[in-house]
């Protein structure tokens, strides 16, 4: 377990407390209005991508707001919208009034977690900045899958007030979260005896922008959450029982080794990386992601019965490695390459790009499901991440050794623009 200090265990804590209310909520959000409020499911639908909608209007503004005011304050502002929304669909009658709850929640929560990332990456010092990243990864799959096995226990669908106590417990841990953030010590730019890097401004997003850098980054992470993880939700579920055979309980079963391998593998996988380049680490995700996906296509044809379900799950333990190697190397980079006050703008546009690919990604799983064209689909999410992985290699050459080290602290700011000038960037 790496050695953080007391307040980053302090904000982590609270981080994995809200993840526990999201999995009590998040997975049956559409059953409970579709069946519990009597929504239409088409209509219920659009209430979810309303989440996320929103959510590409609140990242900008919550990494604008962190570099303005300090990450702590814009953070929990975030969380105490993010519970107002919570709550709110407690009460719903209608369409409407849900979309208006959902969008609350969906931009609290976008404003949250650009500030959030900026608050974590000054929490500690630069060349621990991959291991909390990493820890963050493993509690938050910890409190996720807490959170839905409660609700498993608590949630009766003959009875509508068990869905309004875990919507009640759901905002009582953004609270929780949002009090534990304003504890932590700090102005929220950077933790206690930690020198704040400086660039000298805080305007708005155009200087951000002209980092070809961080924008080459970005567009790599959008494909990697519309190839990847947004198919892990929408594209994988279906596909898997459709044209893979398998029921209900045994996807499940391919879930929990995803899971299950997030949490036990991430500190191993943090150990093994350090040292090595960020970079690299990247593309080993996208790799390990795309051939996730080519097994998924080779699992679909076996028609069912244990073979399938052991490749099904051998492709969801790859997928969790993937996963466990993102998030220790990108979000990292991003920090590194930021100023202490450009910071939670780098992390707005980071998020902004996830964000996005968690939009596109299901669009493009529906089209291609829709015309009977899973196996391509796959095959061409795989190409895509691919792709990515390649991108990544070249990346590797625009950053300063320092920078691009697991476990070693950002290069100094203007020797890492003057590598990237003698790259032509």
């Amino acid at each position: 377990m790496p050695r953080l200090p007391g307040h980053a265990w302090l904000i982590l804590s609270g981080d994995a407390v809200s993840a526990v209310g999201a999995g009590l909520t998040l997975p049956f959000l559409l059953v409970y209005l579709h069946d519990v409020r009597g929504i239409e499911l088409g209509l219920a639908g659009l209430v979810l991508s309303t989440i996320a909608v929103a959510g590409l209007a609140g990242t900008p503004v919550g990494g604008l707001l962190a570099d303005r005011f300090g990450a702590r304050r814009p953070a929990a502002a975030g969380l105490v919208l993010a519970a107002a929304g919570t709550a709110g669909m407690i009460g719903v009658r209608s369409a409407w009034e849900a979309a208006l709850s959902a969008a609350v929640y969906g931009f609290g929560v976008a404003v949250t977690e650009p500030a959030f990332q900026a608050l974590l990456s000054t929490s500690v010092p630069p060349a621990r900045r991959s291991q909390i990243f990493a820890v963050r990864h493993a509690l938050l799959n910890v409190g996720l899958s807490a959170g839905s096995l409660l609700a498993a226990f608590l949630v009766d669908f003959s009875s509508p007030q068990t869905f309004v106590t875990i919507f009640v417990v759901d905002a009582c841990t953004f609270l929780t979260f949002a009090v534990l953030i304003a504890r932590a010590p700090g102005r929220g730019h950077t933790a206690p005896g930690y020198k704040a890097r400086s660039s000298g401004t805080r305007g708005g997003y155009r200087e951000i922008l002209a980092d070809r850098l961080l924008l080459r980054i970005c567009v790599s992470v959008a494909v990697v959450f519309t190839c990847g993880y947004a198919q892990y939700y929408s594209a994988y579920p279906i596909f898997s029982i459709e044209t893979g055979g398998l029921d209900a309980g045994t996807l499940q079963l391919t879930f929990l080794a995803n899971t299950c391998t997030v949490v036990l593998a991430q500190l191993l996988v943090l150990r093994l990386v350090t040292g090595r380049r960020r970079t690299i680490a990247f593309a080993w995700s996208a790799g390990l992601m795309a051939i996730a996906w080519l097994i998924v296509v080779g699992a679909a044809q076996l028609g069912g019965g244990p073979a399938a379900v052991a490749a099904f799950m051998a492709a969801m333990v790859l997928f969790a490695v993937g996963e466990t190697l993102m998030a220790p190397s990108v979000p990292v980079i991003v920090n590194d390459l930021a100023s202490d006050d450009s910071r939670g703008r780098y992390n707005g546009v980071h998020s902004f790009a996830q964000t996005l690919g968690y939009i596109i990604g299901p669009a493009v799983a529906g089209a291609a499901l829709g015309s009977g064209h899973g196996s391509l689909l796959f095959l061409g999410l795989a190409l895509a991440l691919g792709l990515v992985a390649l991108q990544a290699t070249r990346i590797d050459r625009l950053l300063t050794p320092a920078a691009n080290l697991v476990g070693a602290g950002p290069a100094d700011a203007s020797d890492a623009h003057t590598e990237r000038t003698h790259h032509g960037d």
